[in-house]
């Protein structure tokens, strides 16, 4: 039952090698044996779990067709929500919240019978590239305990990489689903802005959110991925795909471009650019032809989303006022008993003094720091210099990557300048830590689909290459990702 891929889980499933039941509870007994080491989970599901599995299990035996994803165990990310289960986004100020209705993506995945073991660590609020930044605990990588799964999605990417699960679900907002995955020796697709709905996620920046897969193979991301995407009347950015990626077949051969500007930036680790060019000759033998390319607005990436990610952010925590979400969970109270009554046991407190309180002692350093930033961005004064101009350079980049298309098919790029750091690196130094998403920052603002494929399958620290597409051609990303795949088994 070791290293289950969705596939071989179905198949097991289907032709009775062994029952839900038994596989799901393996899992719980797995997560009790190593979690306390690794630190990949925030809460667990099991009653509902087992008792989905059980009725599974029945309706097999009396002869029931599943869908390809019934019974698989899945780990979902803490900002992703599921009706009556705590989800935290990694923050004391959520501490006691449960959600209210499903996101979109776990109303499909329950609509396949897909089985949820538990919510996953994050950075709090997704705002963080190591999984250091949570309220809760630290998690780490499953290869070296000594160092980071990556961020923000590390709690998932480790479940799958520590066989913790069969796959996961994790958040991309400037590489939060490619880096970890990286780090952590294991496939994680961030699908084109819109081609998933992201209703239900616990927003960070509303246009550059996206939610994806984090699998052991690229086949399995691309079964999760045809499963969740679609139009949702929810998300009015979301858009109906028609195009099918599974079973897809690259219809010509197809030309991968090489960024200059990513390979020449300073910081690229000498193993991780080993490691690319041992995927680069992989890819070749495979008859695939390389361009080199340039990007020339690569360099403003990591200035441009550090402007534009805190504003939206600023926004959309604005709501955590301590009214409706937050550590006091007021309920019941007149407008009068707010500004000067008796708060759960607590002295009158006055509006002012309740936000100090929430906003103040429920968020975390990480998420103070951003909000304080895209606050003074979007000041009076300020707005044109920074926020206005970060959009300016957002559509340049964006145009840059159309220009590449013109002459290549898709872009192979590192998808981390270094292999997994330590813990405690660069906690202390936020431009360090912010330079860990510097190849995977430009696909967000550009929209892209991209994805993080592990160079080799038995590496002593992982390292993984990108993959980045056209606009909702994950088709073709995901076709060349499983040609790669089988040529290393």
């Amino acid at each position: 039952m070791n290293g289950l891929t969705i596939k071989t889980f179905y198949e097991g499933l289907k032709n009775k090698k062994f029952k839900a039941v038994e596989i799901v509870e393996e899992y719980y007994k797995r997560i009790a044996e190593k979690d306390e080491e690794i630190g990949t989970y925030l809460s667990l599901n099991k009653t509902d779990a087992i008792s989905q599995a059980k009725k599974l299990d029945s309706d097999i035996e009396n002869g029931k067709e599943i869908s390809i994803l019934a019974g698989t165990p899945l780990a979902i990310k803490d900002n992703i929500l599921i009706k009556n289960q705590s989800v935290t986004a990694a923050s004391k100020i959520l501490s006691h919240y449960r959600g209210a209705y499903d996101a979109t993506v776990i109303k499909k995945l329950k609509e396949k019978e897909a089985i949820f073991l538990g919510k996953t660590n994050l950075d709090e609020f997704a705002m963080g590239s190591s999984t250091e930044n949570s309220a809760f605990k630290i998690t780490k990588n499953p290869f070296d305990s000594e160092r980071v799964p990556g961020g923000s999605s590390g709690g998932s990417a480790a479940a799958v990489a520590a066989d913790l699960c069969v796959a996961a679900l994790g958040s991309d907002t400037g590489g939060s689903i490619r880096q970890p995955a990286s780090f952590c020796g294991v496939v994680g697709l961030k699908p084109t802005y819109g081609a998933v709905s992201r209703y239900g996620l616990i927003a960070m920046a509303s246009s550059l959110d996206q939610i994806g897969p984090i699998t052991k193979t690229v086949e399995d991301a691309e079964i999760l991925f045809d499963a969740i995407k679609g139009k949702d009347s929810m998300d009015s950015t979301s858009i109906d795909l028609k195009l099918q990626t599974t079973n897809h077949k690259l219809q010509t051969p197809k030309v991968i471009g090489i960024p200059k500007e990513y390979f020449e930036a300073g910081g690229l680790d000498k193993e991780v650019a080993k490691a690319l060019e041992e995927a680069i000759k992989n890819l070749k033998n495979l008859g695939f032809k390389f361009k080199e390319i340039s990007l020339p607005y690569t360099k403003y990436a990591v200035a441009c989303y550090y402007i534009i990610m805190p504003a939206e952010a600023s926004t959309n925590l604005a709501r955590y006022d301590g009214l409706r979400y937050g550590k006091l969970q007021i309920t019941n109270h007149s407008p009068s008993q707010i500004s000067g009554g008796n708060l759960g046991g607590q002295e009158s407190q006055t509006l002012k003094e309740i936000y100090f309180d929430q906003r103040g002692g429920g968020f975390g350093q990480e998420v103070k720091k951003r909000i304080i930033l895209g606050s003074f961005v979007l000041s009076a004064g300020y707005y044109d210099a920074y926020y206005l101009k970060a959009q300016k350079v957002r559509r340049l980049i964006r145009e840059g990557f159309n220009e590449a298309f013109k002459e290549v098919d898709v872009i192979l790029a590192p998808a981390s300048p270094t292999p997994a750091f330590k813990i405690g690196e660069k906690i202390t130094d936020p431009l360090s830590m912010y330079l860990s998403d510097i190849f995977t920052i430009p696909a967000n603002l550009a929209g892209l689909p991209a994805i993080s494929i592990p160079v080799n399958l038995k590496p002593n620290l992982p390292v993984g290459f990108q993959l980045i597409g056209k606009p909702f051609c994950e088709d073709e990303i995901l076709t060349i990702g499983k040609k790669y795949e089988n040529c290393l088994h």
